[in-house]
C-alpha cells in the first residue's frame, strides 16, 4: 500500500504539462497547451492540456484525466503502478514495504516482464564492465566504435559471456523466474528439456520504451564465423511489439520536440553515433520495414521525418513504400544520402559536430523530389519508363492529405517533366477518387442489418431525463462552488397587515454557490441518480458539515470514474477570445457575469424536473389496483406537487438571485 500522504504529495508534485511531454508535442494555445491525441489517430490536434487544472481532455476521442490517469492510459498499468512510475520521475521517495521477488512475481505478468528486462540489462551491464572477458571483447568493440563511457552507460550497453548457462544460474541464484526470462527470449529450452542463455558471446543493444523501461534486447555477435547470424533480437512479448517501437525514441523525444524534426536511421550505432557527437533527435527502425505505429510514434513529437540514408544503400528504393506511409500520415519528409562508402555512424565518428549538422543541412531534400531523381535515372530517355515513373511520383503525391501541398507538389513534378499541371492533376484526381472508394468500402456491396431496438422503460426514461439538470449541477458546483452569491428570501412576520394577513418582508442572504445548491437540494430530500455525480454530492455536503467547501482539484486528483467526470464536466473546447470581444464590441454575457441567474435557474429547474416525475410515479400508481384510501392519499400527494410545480414555475419565469 502506498500512504495517502505520499499519494497526495505525488499528485501535487505531478506537473501535467511535463507528464504529457514525455509522450506528446504540445504547442501554447492560449491558458493551455494543444497536441495530437496519443489515445487514437488523428490529423488535426483535439488534445487539450490544462497546467493550471493539472488534467487532459481529448475532445477527439473523449479521454480525460489526471496525471495518474494518463500514465494508466499510455503505459496500460493499475493506479498504484501509475503512481510508482510518476514517483521515480519526479524521485519522491515510496514508503512501502519491501516487495520480494515471489510478490514481483505474483503481480501482473507484464510487470513481471519488466522486472526480468531490467534484471537482466544490469546482468549484461556488469558483464561488460566487470568481467575480464566482457572488458576484453565487449569494451574493446564499443572504444573502437569510438563510443565514450558516459555513452556506453546513457544506453546501458552490455555483454553476454560466450556461456550457455551464465544469465541461466545468476537469475535462478537471485530468485528471477526461468518461465519469465524465456518469455523474454532470454533463455531457450532444447527438446530434452535443457535450458540454455539465447545470447552468448554478443554485445548487448537494450531496447526501451518511450519511458525508458527495457522491453526487449538486440545481440550482435563479434565472430567471424559467416553461419553466425549478426543479430539476433527478442521476440515479441506483452511489453515489446516490434512495429509500435524505435530504437532510441526515450532518449530522443525531448530532442525531437525541441527541433521540431525526427532523424531516422537504420541500426542501433548509427543512433548511439550520432547522439553521441550532439544530434539526439535520432531513432531507429532497428532493421525493419517502417511501420503505421512507428510513424505515429514519431508524429507525437513532431510532423517533420529526415530520413538517412548509406551512401551505398541498395534498399533506398524499397523503402519508397514505407515513405509513402509517412506521406499518407500527413508529415513532411525529407530525404539525406551519404557519401559513397559512409553511413551515419561512420560520417559522426569521421566527422565534428559542425560537420555533421552542415552536411545534414546543406543535402537533406524534399523526398518528392528526391524520388524524381532516383526515377529519373532508371527511366533515362526511355518515354514508357518515364510515364510509370510520373504515375509512380503522383501515387506518392496523391497520399498527402494536404491540398495546398498537393497542389506545390503538382506544380514542382509539371516543371520537371515539362507536363501540363491539369494533366497531372486529372491523374492525381484518379488515384484519390480509387482510394477514397477503397477506404469507403464503395467497391464491396454491403447490406447493413438494423439493430434490434432495445426497449426502454419508463422508469429509465425518467432516469436519463434527469440526467443532463444533474450533469449542469455538478458542473457549476465543480466550477463555481467557492463563489459568493446572494439570494432573495420572503420572511412571514408575525404582525397582522392592514389586510388582514401576515405581513412578509423580503432579505438578502450570503452565501456560497456549493452552500446555496447543497441546502436546497438536500433540504427536500433530493439525491441525485447518477452515481458519480451522486457521490460528488455527497463529498460536497459532508465537507460543509465541517465547516469546509471543497476545492476543484480534490475530484480532478481523485482516481478513476469520478476523477474522469469531473475532468469532462470543467474542461471546455470553446472560450470567447478577449481580442475578439474587443475588436469586434461583441459583449457575450459570460457565465461568471450571469452566475447568480444561471445557479438558481439549475436549481429549480432541476426540482422542477424531478417534480414532474414525482407526479408521472403517482398517475402510474393510480392505474393499479389499489384501494380508495390509497387512492385518496395519492390524490392528495398529487395536488400537493401541483401546487409546488406551479411555484417553481413562477420562480422560474423571474429572476430574484443576484
Amino acid at each position: 500500500m502506498i500512504p495517502k500522504e505520499t499519494v497526495e504529495l505525488i499528485t501535487e508534485t505531478a506537473r501535467i504539462d511535463e507528464v504529457v511531454g514525455d509522450y506528446v508535442s504540445l504547442k501554447k494555445r492560449g491558458a493551455n497547451l494543444m497536441g495530437l491525441c496519443p489515445f487514437h489517430n488523428e490529423k488535426t490536434p483535439s488534445f487539450t492540456v490544462s497546467p493550471a487544472k493539472g488534467i487532459y481532455k481529448c475532445f477527439g476521442c473523449g479521454k480525460a484525466g489526471n496525471s495518474v490517469n494518463f500514465i494508466m492510459e499510455q503505459e496500460h498499468v493499475s493506479y498504484p503502478d501509475a503512481l510508482r512510475h510518476l514517483a521515480r520521475k519526479y524521485n519522491i521517495t515510496i514508503e512501502e514495504e519491501q516487495r520480494s521477488v515471489e510478490e514481483i512475481q505474483q503481480e501482473s505478468e507484464k510487470e513481471a516482464l519488466y522486472v526480468v528486462s531490467q534484471y537482466a540489462q544490469k546482468h549484461f551491464t556488469h558483464n561488460l564492465m566487470e568481467t575480464e572477458e566482457g572488458r576484453s571483447i565487449g569494451l574493446s568493440y564499443f572504444k573502437e566504435r569510438g563510443f565514450s563511457l558516459p555513452t556506453i552507460e546513457k544506453f546501458q550497453l552490455g555483454f553476454a559471456i560466450d556461456s550457455y548457462e551464465d544469465l541461466l544460474v545468476h537469475a535462478k541464484e537471485n530468485g528471477y523466474s526461468i518461465d519469465l526470462l524465456e518469455k523474454c527470449g532470454l533463455i531457450k529450452t532444447r527438446d530434452d528439456g535443457k535450458q540454455f542463455d539465447f545470447f552468448r558471446g554478443r554485445v548487448i543493444f537494450p531496447i526501451h520504451n518511450v519511458t525508458g523501461k527495457v522491453i526487449a534486447f538486440g545481440a550482435r555477435t563479434l565472430k567471424s564465423d559467416k553461419k553466425e547470424p549478426k543479430y539476433l533480437n527478442s521476440p515479441e512479448t506483452e511489453i515489446y511489439v516490434k512495429s509500435n517501437i524505435l530504437y532510441g525514441i526515450s532518449f530522443a523525444k525531448r530532442a525531437i520536440i525541441s527541433n521540431d524534426n525526427c532523424f531516422l536511421v537504420e541500426g542501433y550505432t548509427d543512433v548511439i553515433s550520432l547522439s553521441q557527437t550532439g544530434i539526439e533527435n535520432v531513432v531507429a527502425s532497428s532493421g525493419t520495414s517502417l511501420t503505421t505505429g512507428q510513424i505515429r510514434l514519431i508524429k507525437r513529437y513532431t510532423q517533420n521525418i529526415t530520413i538517412l540514408y548509406d551512401g551505398d544503400s541498395a534498399g533506398i528504393k524499397a523503402s519508397f513504400r514505407g515513405i509513402d506511409m509517412i506521406l499518407e500520415e500527413g508529415m513532411n519528409v525529407r530525404v539525406l544520402l551519404f557519401p559513397d562508402g559512409e553511413d551515419p555512424d561512420s560520417y559522426a565518428r569521421n566527422h565534428s559536430t559542425e560537420e555533421v549538422h552542415q552536411f545534414i543541412r546543406e543535402h537533406s531534400e524534399d523526398f518528392i523530389l528526391f524520388k524524381t531523381k532516383i526515377l529519373q535515372q532508371e527511366a533515362d530517355q526511355d518515354p514508357v519508363k518515364k510515364a510509370a515513373l510520373i504515375r509512380d511520383l503522383i501515387a506518392s503525391i496523391a497520399l498527402v492529405p494536404d491540398a495546398i501541398t498537393r497542389s506545390v507538389y503538382i506544380k514542382e513534378c509539371s516543371k520537371l517533366f515539362e507536363i501540363a499541371e491539369q494533366t497531372l492533376i486529372n491523374e492525381l484526381n484518379k488515384f484519390r477518387r480509387t482510394k477514397s472508394a477503397k477506404e469507403s468500402g464503395a467497391d464491396l456491396p454491403y447490406t447493413e442489418i438494423p439493430e434490434k431496438k432495445q426497449e426502454v422503460t419508463r422508469e429509465e426514461e425518467s432516469v436519463n431525463e434527469l440526467l443532463p439538470q444533474e450533469k449542469d449541477l455538478v458542473r457549476i458546483l465543480l466550477n463555481y462552488g467557492e463563489r459568493d452569491l446572494e439570494y432573495e428570501i420572503t420572511v412571514t412576520e408575525e404582525e397582522i397587515g392592514p389586510d388582514g394577513k401576515q405581513k412578509i418582508h423580503k432579505e438578502i442572504l450570503q452565501t456560497t454557490v456549493a452552500e446555496f445548491i447543497v441546502h436546497q437540494l438536500l433540504s427536500d430530500g433530493l439525491e441525485f441518480e447518477q452515481s458519480e455525480f451522486a457521490a460528488i454530492l455527497g463529498d460536497y455536503a459532508l465537507a460543509l458539515e465541517g465547516g469546509l467547501i471543497l476545492k476543484q482539484n480534490h475530484f480532478l486528483q481523485q482516481a478513476e470514474e469520478i476523477g474522469k467526470t469531473a475532468v469532462d464536466l470543467v474542461v471546455t473546447p470553446y472560450s470567447l477570445s478577449a481580442k475578439w470581444r474587443d475588436k469586434h464590441m461583441i459583449f457575450t454575457k459570460l457565465e461568471e457575469e450571469k452566475l447568480s441567474y444561471m445557479v438558481k435557474n439549475a436549481v429549480y429547474s432541476y426540482k422542477l424536473k424531478k417534480v414532474m416525475q414525482f407526479i408521472q410515479n403517482i398517475q402510474k400508481k393510480l392505474k393499479n389496483d389499489i384501494t380508495e384510501e390509497e387512492v385518496n392519499q395519492l390524490l392528495e400527494d398529487q395536488m400537493a406537487l401541483f401546487e409546488v410545480k406551479k411555484k417553481l414555475s413562477e420562480e422560474l419565469g423571474r429572476v430574484i438571485i443576484r
